[in-house]
C-alpha cells in the first residue's frame, strides 16, 4: 500500500474536521449555540498537588495552594489552551474514601460527578510517597468509570528519590506515569505531549485560529455577579437553589468554601457568571494563612464582578461585618443588593422587613436606594426575586445621562439650594457632565474647586441619585476649577 503524501494527509485531516463540524449542523441549518469543549478533570487523593498542575495548565494562579490537605472542596473550572485546542480544566476535591453525612463524603460526591462528566482524567499520585492504599481504591473506581486517564507522579524533582515510587505506579493499572514536578515547572512538555495524543482521539471542533474568541468579543458577555457575605450565611446554598443543581458543596459547618468558585449560567436567555466567595469574618479574627487567601479571593471577586449580593442571616442581620463589606462594596464601585436569607425561619416576617428597610436606609446612605430582598435559599421561596433585582441594577449601573439633561438638571438644583459662599464670595458650579457609567461617574466645573465643601457635593449625588432614579449604585462626582485663560 502507498504511503500518503503529506498533502493526502492533511486532506483528511481537514475532512475529519469538517465532518466533526457537520455533525454540530442542525436539519434548518443552524449550528449548535453551544460547541462543547472536552473537559479535563484532575483527580487524586488529598495533598498530591492538584490544585498546582491545575494553574500549571491554566497558566494563571487560579486556584488556592497551601500544604494543608483537604484545601480544595468544590469543582473548580476555568477554560484553558493546550497545544491550540481548547479544552475545560477541572480542579476536584482530594479523593477520601468516606460515605454519609460528613463533609468529607459531599465533596467526594463533587468529585464523582466531575469524573463523569469528564472526557479525560488526570490522575495524580505523590511520587515522593508512593502509591498509598487510598491511591489504589481511587485508581479501581476510576477504572470502572471507563475514561480514559493519564497517570501522572507528581512531586519528581529528584529522580533518585522518587525511583520506587514511579515504580509503584505501574500497578495502578492506569498506564506508564508521566514524571512532573508541578511546583518546579518540570514534565509539563511530556503532559502536553500525552494530553495532544488523547486529544486527538476526541472529535472536537475547535479551531486552531482565535476566530472564536473575536465572536465571543461581539456577542453578549455576562453579566458577573459575586455572592458575598459573613461566613454559614449560605451563600453556595443560594447559588445551588438558583442554578437548580448541587454544583456546591454546602453543609452546615461554616467556612465550607475556601476557593472562588465561577459558574457560568444562563437566565432567560442572558448570560451569567456567579462567584460563589468565602465566608468574610472580622480582620482581626482572621489569622490562618489559608483563610487569608480565602478572604483575598473574595475581594478579588468583588472587585472584578459588576454587582455583587450581599448575603445576611435573617436571624442577625446588619453585623459590623456586613457593613464592612457593604463599604468596601461602594468604594469598588460596584452595584449591589442585599439579600436576607433563611426568611423562612422568621415569625413576624412584616414587622422584621420593615425594620430592615429603615436600618438598611440609615446604615447605608452612601449607596441609598438599594433593593433589600426576602427569601429562603433552603426552600427557594422569592428566589425567582432575585435576577429580574440584578438585571435592574445593573441598568442603573451601566447608565449614560445626557449632558443637556443635566446642566438643566444642574441649574435647578443650584437655584433650589446654593452653595454656600467660601471667604465671602460666592462658588458658581457652571457645568456639569458624566465622564463614563459603570459607575456613574460626574464632573462638576466650579468657580473655585477647593471651596465646594464635601457636604454640597453630597446635595449633589442624592440629588442625581432620586432625580434621574439610580437607586443601589455607588455614584462618583468630581469638581474641577472652570478653565480660566487668564490663569
Amino acid at each position: 500500500m502507498a504511503r500518503k503524501t503529506k498533502k493526502q494527509r492533511m486532506k483528511d485531516r481537514l475532512d475529519k474536521d469538517f465532518d466533526a463540524f457537520e455533525e454540530t449542523v442542525l436539519d434548518d441549518g443552524e449550528i449548535e449555540d453551544e460547541i462543547r469543549l472536552p473537559k479535563i478533570a484532575i483527580i487524586g487523593r488529598p495533598n498530591v498537588g492538584k490544585s498546582t498542575i491545575f494553574n500549571r495548565l491554566a497558566g494563571r494562579q487560579l486556584a488556592i495552594v497551601n500544604d494543608t490537605p483537604g484545601v480544595t472542596r468544590d469543582r473548580k473550572e476555568t477554560h484553558a489552551r493546550l497545544r491550540r485546542q481548547d479544552v475545560t480544566l477541572v480542579d476536584t476535591a482530594g479523593f477520601e474514601d468516606m460515605r454519609g453525612e460528613t463533609l468529607e463524603s459531599r465533596m467526594r460526591a463533587q468529585t464523582e460527578m466531575a469524573i463523569s462528566e469528564s472526557d479525560i482524567c488526570l490522575f495524580v499520585y505523590d511520587a515522593r510517597a508512593g502509591v498509598t492504599g487510598l491511591d489504589e481504591v481511587f485508581a479501581d473506581y476510576v477504572r470502572r468509570m471507563d475514561r480514559s486517564v493519564i497517570l501522572i507522579g507528581n512531586k519528581c524533582e529528584n529522580s533518585r528519590a522518587i525511583a520506587a515510587g514511579i515504580a509503584e505506579g505501574y500497578g495502578l493499572g492506569l498506564g506508564e506515569p508521566v514524571e512532573v514536578s508541578a511546583e518546579h515547572n518540570i514534565g509539563f512538555d511530556d503532559l502536553d505531549d500525552r494530553l495532544a495524543k488523547e486529544l486527538e482521539t476526541f472529535n472536537f471542533y475547535a479551531p486552531d485560529t482565535d476566530e472564536d474568541e473575536d465572536d465571543e468579543e461581539l456577542g453578549e458577555k455576562p453579566i458577573r455577579i459575586a455572592v458575598v457575605g459573613r461566613p454559614n450565611a449560605g451563600k453556595s446554598t443560594l447559588i445551588n437553589t438558583l442554578i437548580g443543581q448541587n454544583r456546591l458543596v454546602t453543609g452546615p459547618e461554616a467556612g465550607v468554601t475556601r476557593d472562588t468558585i465561577s459558574i457560568d449560567w444562563e437566565w432567560n436567555g442572558h448570560p451569567v457568571k456567579l462567584h460563589d466567595t468565602a465566608g468574610m469574618r472580622k480582620k482581626a479574627k482572621v489569622q490562618d494563612k489559608l483563610e487569608k487567601m480565602s478572604v483575598n479571593e473574595t475581594l478579588r471577586a468583588i472587585k472584578f464582578a459588576q454587582v455583587v449580593i450581599l448575603l445576611m442571616d435573617a436571624n442577625s442581620p446588619f453585623d459590623k461585618q456586613d457593613l464592612q463589606i457593604a463599604d468596601f462594596c461602594e468604594r469598588e464601585g460596584r452595584g449591589m443588593i442585599i439579600a436576607v436569607t433563611k426568611w423562612d425561619l422568621i415569625e413576624n416576617k412584616s414587622a422584621l422587613a420593615k425594620s430592615l428597610r429603615e436600618r438598611t436606609a440609615r446604615l447605608l446612605p452612601q449607596i441609598k436606594g438599594v433593593p433589600i430582598l426576602f427569601f429562603s435559599g433552603l426552600t427557594g421561596r422569592h428566589v425567582d426575586r432575585i435576577l429580574p433585582a440584578v438585571q435592574g441594577v445593573m441598568e442603573n449601573w451601566s447608565v449614560k445621562v445626557k449632558t443637556s439633561d443635566l446642566n438643566n438638571w444642574l441649574i435647578e438644583r443650584v437655584a433650589k439650594h446654593p452653595p454656600p459662599s467660601k471667604n465671602g464670595r460666592p462658588v458658581k458650579p457652571r457645568y456639569i457632565a458624566q465622564t463614563k457609567a459603570r459607575p456613574p461617574t460626574f464632573i462638576v466645573k466650579t468657580s473655585r474647586e477647593q471651596a465646594l465643601p464635601e457636604s454640597y457635593k453630597r446635595y449633589l449625588i442624592n440629588g442625581i441619585r432620586e432625580d434621574f432614579d439610580l437607586p443601589g449604585v455607588p455614584i462618583r462626582l468630581t469638581v474641577r476649577t472652570s478653565d480660566n485663560p487668564y490663569v
